[in-house]
């Protein structure tokens, strides 16, 4: 059942991402060069939960796209996270995965060191003693999974700066819809390079039920300020994109990201 839903989920998102051939009455419009070029990177064999959260991703994003003018292509084979590829696109998106390859993350780290960008989700941004990748590491600001709550559940978040892209249009505090909540040891709020622009309110504390965090810092969204890199830990499930207050920090966030505005 799942797998027939996950399946469902993946075709509504590709034919919303897919623009229509214009009919034989129609005037072909103007072609416009787009903004920037993002590439997206995502596994489907996943834990159910992260795969759906890429499928709306997926859409949602796509979507943008067509509003905002800019290219939003994406897929499953990591081996296009390639020097000769990447040079193609301006924006690099992880929804539900980070790359294993040496190839592949010696691309990624050349891409981001000469002045590329990334938006990483959730479990994209994973790290432990199995990950094996001290690069990443630090460009997480030194951040390495900690503990989680469980089962996911919806959090009041507060905006640390209103004085950055991705957050300038986020009121003070909100209610984020259902996801799991990573918490990060050491906190990446401890490196010089980090700027945390998004934070789980202590208020919520103790959250979850089977997994509790009772306490601690738990940053939530923020940027390498070496790197143009924004981490959000948001992504578990579809039901992120259910909030208009967030989905506009998503918006921000990839046009920051491709246009420096």
């Amino acid at each position: 059942m799942l797998r027939t839903m996950l399946a469902g989920l993946f075709l509504l998102a590709g034919l919303n991402a897919c623009s229509s051939d214009p009919s034989p009455n129609q005037k072909p419009q103007a072609q416009t060069r787009p903004a920037f070029r993002a590439l997206a990177f995502y596994n489907m064999h996943m834990e159910p939960d992260h795969v759906s959260f890429a499928v709306y991703a997926l859409n949602y994003f796509g979507r943008l796209a067509r509003e905002k003018n800019f290219t939003f292509d994406s897929t499953q084979d990591w081996s296009q996270l390639n020097s000769d590829n990447l040079r193609n696109y301006q924006v690099v998106v992880w929804l539900d995965d980070q790359p294993r390859a040496p190839a592949q993350r010696n691309a990624f780290v050349r891409f981001m060191e000469n002045g590329g960008a990334w938006l990483g989700f959730h479990v994209a941004g994973y790290n432990d003693r199995n990950t094996h990748w001290p690069w990443f590491v630090q460009f997480m600001g030194g951040a390495v999974f900690n503990r989680n709550n469980w089962p996911p559940m919806p959090a009041k978040l507060t905006v640390d700066t209103h004085d950055h892209p991705v957050t300038h249009r986020l009121p003070d505090s909100f209610i984020a819809p259902t996801n799991e909540w990573y918490q990060w040891l050491p906190s990446p709020r401890q490196s010089k390079d980090v700027r945390v622009l998004v934070t789980l309110d202590p208020s919520n504390y103790p959250l979850g039920k089977k997994d509790l965090l009772t306490d601690g810092d738990t940053p939530v969204v923020w940027t390498n300020t070496r790197y143009r890199m924004v981490y959000m830990n948001q992504g578990h499930i579809y039901h992120v994109f259910e909030s208009p207050i967030q989905n506009q920090m998503y918006d921000d966030a990839i046009m920051w990201l491709g246009t420096g505005k």
